[in-house]
């Protein structure tokens, strides 16, 4: 079993203000994604790598809401709520084990979004594991990886960083499903919220996700 950085989620209340946040940050705005019917959600996407992106993701105003919560503490997001980058999904080789290692991570969850397919770990309450510091799990079906097929803008993710009170319980986290990668974690004080920022090359220089 191992596990890479897949890519980095930013969600917002609609998918055009998620799109003026990631452009008024980083310079370069998301391309169209799709629809994910089981979760009433619709995306944009962004290229960071040949094997990472961003995604923006937000609910899907035309599509039917769901029979259970929607993924990325969606439904708990006001209208008014600003964008944010929330959480971070991890590319494992064997979801099945990756979740033995890492209950927290929720329920393996078939998904699929035009023509690609995946299963993906979702707890029953659509809440993020270690609220965002932890990363959600996904197995591809198929290759090539879906971040091949986006425009590449020269976008590079050089690193996350994963701030969190409990640092040695998140490196835990990450070593029992084998991860590698460019993720940084860094401690906070004992109840400060967690919190993730992404270092970002991009034609106009090194950017942070948010900035600041």
């Amino acid at each position: 079993m191992q596990a890479l950085l897949d890519h980095i989620a930013v969600t917002a209340p609609s998918l055009a203000i998620g799109a003026d946040f990631i452009e008024h940050a980083l310079g370069v705005r998301p391309q169209p994604g799709g629809a994910h019917p089981r979760m009433g959600t619709h995306n944009l996407l962004l290229r960071l790598g040949e094997s990472v992106y961003l995604e923006v993701i937000a609910c899907d105003p035309a599509a039917p809401a769901p029979q259970r919560p929607r993924w990325f503490e969606l439904d708990r997001l006001a209208p008014d709520a600003p964008p944010r980058l929330a959480t971070w999904v991890a590319r494992t080789d064997d979801i099945a084990a990756a979740v033995q290692a890492c209950a927290a991570a929720g329920q393996i969850e078939p998904m699929t979004r035009g023509e690609l397919s995946w299963r993906i770990t979702i707890p029953a309450d659509g809440s993020l594991p270690a609220a965002g510091a932890a990363p959600t799990l996904i197995q591809w079906d198929a290759l090539p990886h879906p971040a091949t097929k986006l425009d590449d803008l020269g976008c590079h993710l050089e690193a996350l960083q994963v701030f969190h009170p409990d640092p040695q319980g998140i490196r835990a986290t990450l070593d029992a499903i084998a991860f590698a990668g460019p993720v940084e974690v860094r401690a906070l004080p004992a109840g400060a919220a967690p919190r993730l920022q992404a270092r970002i090359r991009t034609p106009r220089g090194l950017r942070m996700l948010p900035a600041g």
